[in-house]
């Protein structure tokens, strides 16, 4: 007789992203929903990883990261965020952006204490901060208002158990961006209080319309209670190697690592010293990125304007929301999945990214268009023809 399992997460599933991307294969549906490029990423860091793979450098590297990715990374949150981040002992290498969401929480949520999110919230933060015996406290944001974070709210549900705040921008689902008034609302809730900040900044790079990153290595008082975490994978169209970093200050890297070493302990040898020395050779790819991104973002709003589709382009992130009011009141789940069975297009809907799915007040489905123009072009037809 096998021992009974008591799950430590019952109520969860196999994510929306799993899904989806599972009936876009079997019924052979263009698949705008997971978010990842169908095109591949720069021949040149390609071929670094390759020479690193061919070399003899396919042993262990450190826990915490090779030493020239670690300083890459610091000379870049240098150069665009003007933050001095010591390489040895501020920056760590993890295997993805979900490991580094992972152990910085791991690091600081103990059990009982509170995180707050903002709903539509990336589906990874709650299960980890449930893991650890924690609660997590959701704050919807109206799509009406543009998914803008409601601070006097956030104010409200602060209570002397509120041990984190997850921020994340560029936003995933919504593609919104932080602007300076998130910023002082951020101060004015943790100012004299003893709460960390979890900032996912993935698509750091992925910004549009000339506005800036406000990410947490630019304000030094953030920063100090901060784990910001970022994706190369994102960055450089390889979301299948699965490299990310960490940076945080000495006292937060040192039990972010505690952590980390018994996760994932370190990430593999050649996709490191290949990522180092693109960042170090070719640093205009990130720089260019925006306008990369822009223009894909500007074909597939541009090529739905004859559509019955409702839309605002996207701050940043490669996801564009559309608002199917005048095509269906199919709930949006249903919704997907019907589309992807029948006209053969697949995306993600958005209230499965709420703790309550009904404070959703607009039916939305997210579309990536991090794809190829004849991929964005053939799924604008499908889309107008509705």
């Amino acid at each position: 007789m096998s021992p009974l399992l008591s799950s430590k997460l019952p109520d969860v599933g196999t994510t929306i992203f799993t899904v989806m991307s599972a009936l876009a294969q079997e019924q052979g549906a263009i698949n705008l929903s997971q978010g990842f490029p169908d095109f591949d990423g720069p021949a040149h860091l390609l071929d670094r990883v390759q020479y690193y793979l061919t070399h003899g450098h396919n042993q262990y590297p450190p826990m915490a990261g090779v030493l020239p990715l670690r300083q890459a990374i610091a000379t870049k949150v240098q150069q665009m965020y003007g933050a001095v981040v010591d390489p040895e002992n501020e920056v760590t290498v993890t295997a993805g952006a979900t490991e580094a969401l992972f152990c910085a929480i791991a690091a600081t949520v103990q059990p009982g204490d509170e995180v707050i999110v903002f709903d539509p919230a990336y589906d990874s933060y709650d299960p980890v901060v449930r893991l650890q015996g924690g609660r997590t406290i959701h704050v919807p944001m109206r799509a009406e208002e543009n998914f803008a974070i409601n601070w006097q709210q956030v104010a409200d549900v602060v209570t002397p158990r509120t041990r984190m705040i997850i921020i994340n921008s560029p936003h995933n689902p919504t593609g919104t961006i932080w602007r300076s008034r998130d910023i002082e609302g951020l101060r004015r809730v943790v100012d004299s209080r003893d709460i960390f900040v979890l900032s996912d900044e993935v698509y750091e790079h992925i910004i549009f319309d000339g506005q800036p990153h406000e990410s947490m290595c630019r304000y030094e008082d953030l920063r100090a209670r901060s784990f910001v975490v970022s994706s190369f994978g994102k960055t450089y169209h390889v979301t299948g190697w699965k490299v990310g970093y960490c940076v945080a200050p000495p006292a937060l890297t040192a039990e972010f690592r505690r952590i980390h070493q018994f996760v994932n302990f370190t990430v593999n040898t050649p996709v490191q010293l290949g990522i180092a020395d693109f960042l170090a050779e070719c640093p205009g790819h990130h720089l260019d990125l925006p306008d990369f991104y822009q223009y894909k973002r500007d074909l597939f709003c541009g090529l739905l304007q004859g559509s019955r589709f409702h839309l605002t382009p996207s701050g940043g992130t490669y996801f564009q929301l559309l608002n199917y009011a005048d095509i269906s009141r199919e709930e949006d789940v249903a919704l997907a999945q019907r589309w992807t069975r029948e006209i053969k297009l697949a995306a993600i809907p958005i209230s499965v990214f709420y703790q309550d799915p009904h404070q959703l007040s607009q039916p939305l489905l997210r579309f990536c268009f991090a794809k190829d123009d004849a991929t964005l072009t053939h799924a604008a037809e499908v889309l107008c023809s509705l």
